[in-house]
């Protein structure tokens, strides 16, 4: 095809062509994400960059980089995303996953094309996010009936905001989508690592104190619920650990238990999933302290069994007092007056997990052998976020560093 001036472009080169209202069109046929090729356009005030953005996209095609088949919405390809993608990964990251994209991600960049975001778009997005008050955002309090509403719609505002956690987790869901993206050659790049947002500060030395460990431990004796505080503060097991370990899964003999399996309540219904990641699955050694609390348990199970009208056998360890499995939130039933007389109230179930850790790597365990015991992936993890050094310690280390100079 001729241009205006009646110079013929080459085969392959597409055309450049003036519409009526005086913009330039660029047209050709390049090749797409499902392999064929289709009749793209690109648009500019002048003939210069028209041609230029119509080389481009031929230059990408000749070089094997290829244009979107569909034209997606960021909106659009989440949705995709999550069906096709998420939906097979663990119940909870598809939950979590979910609600960050219908909450947030929609709302606020649902409606951009997926194949021209730009990092500004994205950088402006997540400012909002952590300035914006959510409830002038999300319409929270206006939504409220009016005798009702008390803060935002009233000319209020709330001040309440995201936290720098849940910041971080939308920038992760975001960047994991737009790398699928990158994979199915959607995208050209994964725009969400150009931005940078603010990392949480994680609190360390949340444990118990070695004193207070002990203190647990004889408080919780006639607990019915004692083995699963052993097993937290000696082995540094998960709350969803605890709860979904099998007596299939421990050998007493042997003294041995292996993870296999989690229980949590998933999208309202209580489910036995996978550990959390595979480095979670693991078979750990059981200390004789353990091996008493659990014949002790077992023993007390026995008893609640022949006592029991019904009993709902679920073959896990750790159940209520009629066999079926214990809900999550119904531990705190037990630690919670448990805590209260430790006269640690603010004290976290969690947080008999961070003991374990940093009760290892006080008498000396190397690093690498705490992690495979309570099951993180890197040795590097339970350096940054458990470890801590006491006062003493580092005083000690200090005196012996006078010592030797």
């Amino acid at each position: 095809m001729a241009d205006k001036r009646g110079k013929k472009r080459s085969n392959g080169q597409g055309s450049v062509y003036q519409r009526k209202d005086g913009i330039w069109v660029g047209a050709a046929y390049v090749l797409t994400t499902t392999g064929h090729r289709k009749r793209i356009t690109v648009s500019a005030k002048t003939k210069t960059e028209a041609d230029r953005k119509l080389r481009k996209k031929i230059n990408d095609s000749d070089n094997g980089v290829p244009v979107a088949a569909e034209s997606w919405t960021l909106g659009a390809y989440l949705e995709h995303w999550l069906a096709n993608v998420v939906r097979h990964r663990r119940p909870k990251t598809y939950q979590g996953y979910e609600g960050v994209v219908r909450r947030y991600l929609v709302p606020g960049l649902g409606k951009k094309k997926l194949a021209t975001l730009k990092a500004p778009e994205m950088r402006a997005f997540f400012t909002r996010l952590e300035h914006d008050c959510r409830c002038c955002a999300d319409g929270i309090d206006a939504d409220r009936p009016v005798d009702q509403q008390k803060c935002c719609a009233l000319g209020r505002c709330c001040d309440k905001r995201l936290s720098v956690r849940t910041i971080q987790f939308i920038h992760a869901v975001l960047r994991n989508a737009l790398q699928q993206a990158m994979r199915e050659e959607l995208v050209m790049r994964n725009v969400a690592t150009l931005v940078q947002v603010k990392t949480p500060k994680y609190r360390v030395n949340r444990g118990l104190e070695l004193a207070d460990a002990r203190k647990l431990l004889r408080e919780s004796e006639d607990d019915r619920l004692h083995a699963l505080y052993v097993l937290a503060l000696y082995l540094g097991l998960r709350r969803a650990e605890l709860l979904g370990l099998r007596w299939e899964d421990v050998d007493l003999n042997e003294g041995a238990l292996e993870l296999v399996q989690t229980l949590q309540r998933v999208g309202g219904e209580l489910m036995v999933v996978p550990t959390k990641t595979a480095g979670s699955t693991r078979t750990i050694p059981l200390p004789s302290v353990c091996i008493r609390a659990l014949r002790a348990h077992q023993d007390r199970q026995i008893r609640e069994r022949e006592s029991a009208e019904v009993w709902k056998d679920s073959g896990l360890v750790f159940t209520n007092t009629i066999g079926r499995p214990l809900e999550p939130g119904n531990l705190r039933r037990s630690w919670h007056p448990l805590r209260d007389r430790i006269g640690l109230p603010e004290t976290r179930f969690h947080d008999l997990r961070h003991s374990c850790v940093s009760l290892l790597l006080d008498v000396g365990v190397p690093p690498h052998i705490v992690a495979r015991i309570v099951g993180h992936s890197d040795s590097r993890i339970t350096m940054s976020i458990y470890a801590h050094a006491s006062l003493d310690e580092q005083r000690e280390a200090l005196d012996r560093l006078e010592d030797h100079l």
